[in-house]
């Protein structure tokens, strides 16, 4: 349980689903950790479960659309730490209001778009010169999406801007690797979280379990399974690599459950 002892990380948005998971996750394996969101209520609620744990963490507010608030949760954390180590990007903008590209006003993309790429792009700006301080540089972990795997019926503006979370990866990667900084990507599926299963209908979990390649649905462990591992020195050679954690549904034609449905491999 100590893959990442002694190492200082910030998650964002920790104060619910998949980032809590996280949060519980690095804790587990020694980290200290920095969870941060808007709901400071919910973020010191968090806390509270991973310290009754054993855990080691803190709660600072952060709002990923303001510049001010992602400086001074960066600055805080290494003034309290002295130093980070860890960044996971999780925090993001679901686009509840997204839609086809006729539908979008350019209002509704500039808030996705300034939530989703810019909140992670300009954190990660203010996390490198520290990162680059460390003997052994740092590592960043990019939340992104299954929905930049492919087009799709609505949710535009999303779809695009983790589609930029997905080079931004890439070029972070790139950019700073001979500094010791890795950047990686994980893709999650459909993740089914106490706070999302009771809006999520019936029907949608059948169509998403029809075509998944298991027999079950996400859950935030499996997110945060790959973010330890990426967060880890297990993956010090493993950089600008994008991995989609969505139990196989982005790897076969897209009438596998069509076909299934009628008993028949092919057509």
């Amino acid at each position: 349980m100590d893959r990442l002892k002694d190492k200082v990380a910030i998650v964002t948005g920790s104060t619910s689903g998949i980032g809590i998971g996280i949060a519980h996750a690095y804790v587990a394996e020694g980290a200290k950790v920095i969870v941060c969101g808007r709901r400071v209520e919910k973020g010191e609620a968090v806390v509270e479960d991973i310290r009754k744990e054993g855990g080691d963490a803190s709660f600072h507010a952060m709002d990923i659309t303001d510049p001010e608030s992602i400086e001074k949760l960066i600055s805080d954390t290494v003034e309290k730490y002295g130093k980070l180590d860890i960044l996971v990007n999780n925090a993001a903008n679901l686009g509840l209001s997204d839609g086809r590209v006729d539908e979008l006003t350019i209002e509704m993309w500039d808030a996705i778009f300034q939530s989703d790429l810019r909140g992670t792009f300009y954190i990660i700006k203010c996390a490198l010169p520290h990162m680059m301080k460390n003997a052994n540089g740092g590592s960043i972990v990019n939340i992104g999406s299954m929905a930049s795997c492919s087009g799709d019926l609505g949710s535009t503006a999303y779809a695009c801007a983790k589609a930029g979370v997905d080079m931004l990866t890439q070029s972070v990667a790139l950019q700073y690797g001979k500094n010791n900084i890795r950047c990686n990507c994980v893709r999650p599926g459909l993740i089914v979280t106490p706070q999302n299963e009771p809006r999520i209908p019936q029907a949608l979990k059948d169509i998403f379990l029809s075509n998944i390649m298991v027999n079950r649905y996400g859950c935030p462990a499996d997110i945060a399974h790959a973010c330890v591992y990426f967060g880890s020195d297990e993956s010090e050679y493993v950089s600008g690599q994008i991995i989609t954690v969505d139990g196989g549904l982005n790897s076969h034609t897209p009438t596998v459950a069509q076909f299934r449905a009628i008993g028949s491999r092919t057509w």
